[in-house]
């Protein structure tokens, strides 16, 4: 039977096992998850299966360019303590660099691509896991292109916690591309611009902005104009252009921007370990589980 991507992730996350020993082991079951688990134990597929039911949270955001193409990625580990690591810190950019060679489109594509070596990236990070000693995991990664006249701007705050890679269209400004890429660390913004917020996602903010002036007494006749203020500062909350620059609260990153001869086309900020559940332990406890 046809084994999906979605099944050997799912295999992966319980076991901890590579990406090629999952695939093999829901081949020979014929896709049965529980046997796979079972198979991959007698195989004595075990080392970085121990670690699965860890949470992997910790890690570092990298970003690394070559030419006209970026990559920035994130990669996970169990304790900040492995992502100060050097052996770690080496193993990040390797990956991201492979992205850069390879051009793949997705995390399960890096983990079957080949290495310099001839070793798979699957290997190389189980090799990584019983070498560390931790559970690590490639999360996520994007590729960005631009042209000969426009630039990159990186940025990696507090050591690779917070990364950003910015785009920016009409000038080879690396600089002033960085300086956008920290304002984006900083404040976090949602989008570039407000051309990129959806319709959906307007009508909502508008019908609870509509609501809480109607709440507060105010008459119908000049709740649109409050309504209409209100959009557009909540715009300028979330877009990357209409905000004032953290470097220079007197101008907006527009404006920055245009008085350097470029605009803010695109960006990707990767917060380590945003949006998982990260592991209750007091600082004790991971010097404990450090030694042991």
């Amino acid at each position: 039977m046809a084994i999906s991507a979605k099944l050997v992730k799912e295999l992966r996350e319980k076991t901890g096992a590579g990406m090629m020993d999952c695939k093999k082991a829901l081949t020979e079951t014929d896709g049965d998850i529980d046997k796979a688990v079972d198979y991959l134990r007698e195989k004595g597929i075990a080392k970085a299966a121990k670690k699965a039911d860890r949470i992997a949270a910790e890690g570092l955001v990298h970003v690394e360019t070559k030419g006209n193409d970026a990559v920035i990625v994130e990669i996970n580990s169990e304790t900040d303590f492995v992502a100060r690591n050097e052996g770690f810190q080496e193993l990040v950019k390797e990956i991201a660099n492979q992205v850069l060679e390879t051009k793949v489109s997705s995390v399960e594509e890096l983990h079957e691509s080949k290495l310099p070596s001839g070793q798979t990236v699957d290997e190389r990070m189980k090799e990584a896991i019983a070498t560390i000693g931790e559970k690590l995991s490639i999360r996520r990664f994007a590729v960005k292109s631009k042209s000969d006249n426009d630039a990159f701007g990186a940025y990696l705050h507090m050591g690779g916690r917070i990364g950003v890679l910015s785009v920016v269209e009409g000038t080879t400004d690396e600089a002033a591309a960085k300086d956008v890429a920290m304002h984006v660390a900083a404040i976090n913004p949602k989008y570039v611009s407000s051309d990129q917020v959806s319709e959906e996602e307007l009508k909502h903010e508008k019908d609870i902005l509509k609501q809480q002036a109607l709440n507060e007494g105010k008459p119908e006749n000049i709740v649109e104009k409050m309504v209409e203020g209100r959009m557009r500062k909540y715009l300028q909350e979330i877009c990357a252009v209409d905000q004032n620059f953290v470097k220079d609260p007197d101008q907006t990153v527009e404006s920055f921007l245009k008085s350097k001869g470029g605009q803010l086309t695109d960006f990707v900020r990767y917060e380590v370990g945003e949006g998982m559940e990260k592991r209750e332990e007091n600082f004790a406890d991971e010097v404990k589980g450090q030694m042991k």
